[in-house]
């Protein structure tokens, strides 16, 4: 009796599935480590412990780094960063990727990523109600919303991420998409820095921007993988061997019409009768 053979590798059918597991529990585990770093720094702005106690300090050393010039120069760097600027731009370069594409991505990504922060930030303002730091400690023009999560970091991450996450789908070259996620990344980390800088907002303000930012960041990359894989794949096609027609089916379509068969290499013309046939 010949020995079984147990292949080493995951059938055709099997593949694309196996890809979305690996790639659901990923997205999952990253989440969860997001959302935990979340409720970390929550925890500790609400106890005044934990990442909090470094909230004073920080900004102190961000006041003894002030000059007139370096104030007026991420003045203007945070205001990109606005509310009014940040949607005009965002929109901006949604609309030239989805016309040089072709493709509805840009947009529904964008605007995915965009409407996503935005709620994290005004449902976040709303729900903790955290004081900014005093105005006399601030670089005008001063800020009177509630201060976390900064919108600033969140926003940042979040648009800027999925902006870049979509210029590196159409990149061949490795190094061009490291480029890429680099500069994002120095945006964000430079947007929310800015906004410590200028006394606008605590460190566990700008920290739990930038994670809620993130973990919206990648459940809208997660999910416009799973679709994408879902989409081109489809569902997985019939097991061969049941899709297969009877064996007796398979020897009736090598018949002609009223049961004759027909030989291999032979031609039957539907217009001749049974008796009559041609040798191809």
């Amino acid at each position: 009796m010949p020995a079984t053979r147990v292949p080493n590798r995951l059938p055709p059918v099997a593949r694309p599935r196996a890809l979305i597991v690996a790639l659901i529990l990923l997205e999952v585990g990253a989440i969860s480590l997001l959302a935990s770093g979340v409720a970390e720094t929550y925890e500790a702005v609400i106890r005044h412990s934990g990442l909090a106690r470094f909230d004073q300090p920080m900004l102190d050393w961000m006041i003894a780094h002030r000059t007139p010039e370096r104030n007026q120069l991420i003045t203007l760097f945070t205001t990109f960063g606005g509310p009014i600027i940040t949607p005009i731009v965002a929109a901006a370069v949604m609309i030239v990727l989805a016309w040089k594409w072709r493709s509805w991505t840009p947009v529904v990504m964008v605007l995915v990523a965009g409407a996503g922060s935005l709620a994290m930030t005004v449902i976040g303002k709303d729900y903790v109600e955290r004081v900014r730091p005093p105005h006399e400690l601030a670089v005008p023009p001063y800020e009177f919303s509630p201060s976390f999560p900064s919108g600033h970091a969140l926003n940042s991450m979040a648009l800027g991420g999925v902006i870049a996450y979509l210029i590196c789908l159409h990149l061949t070259r490795r190094l061009s998409q490291v480029l890429v996620i680099v500069v994002a990344l120095a945006y964000s980390l430079a947007m929310g820095t800015s906004r410590i800088y200028l006394g606008h907002h605590w460190l566990t303000d700008v920290v739990t921007g930038w994670l809620l930012g993130l973990l919206w960041l990648l459940m809208v990359i997660a999910g416009h993988r799973i679709g994408h894989r879902i989409v081109h794949h489809g569902p997985a096609p019939a097991d061969p061997e049941s899709s297969a027609p009877p064996q007796g089916q398979l020897d009736e379509g090598r018949r002609g019409g009223g049961g004759i068969e027909v030989a291999p290499g032979e031609i039957l013309d539907p217009g001749r009768g049974p008796g009559d046939r041609e040798r191809a």
